[in-house]
């Protein structure tokens, strides 16, 4: 799956889950930027990508996610 893809399965997950219809995913995108991003929005955006994507995410793989980026990157490796 490319970056494109990924982002397309991405948006509706983040706006809905941090209730912001018209949020736009950007690769420096992280928690620090977005208010309704806490710890617990966190964890269900990454419940509802293991969801709609059909993977499971090592704790090793979470640890490097930093940002939107990082998340792509992994899901591009995942999705191959």
């Amino acid at each position: 799956m490319n970056k494109n893809e990924i982002i397309e399965k991405l948006t509706p997950i983040f706006r809905e889950v941090l209730e912001m219809s018209d949020l736009v995913l950007a690769d420096e995108l992280s928690a620090n930027d977005v208010d309704n991003w806490t710890s617990l929005t966190h964890m269900l955006i990454m419940t509802k990508i293991e969801e709609t994507f059909g993977i499971t995410f090592k704790l090793k793989e979470l640890k490097k996610l930093q940002n939107v980026g990082d998340m792509i990157t992994v899901l591009e490796e995942k999705t191959k």
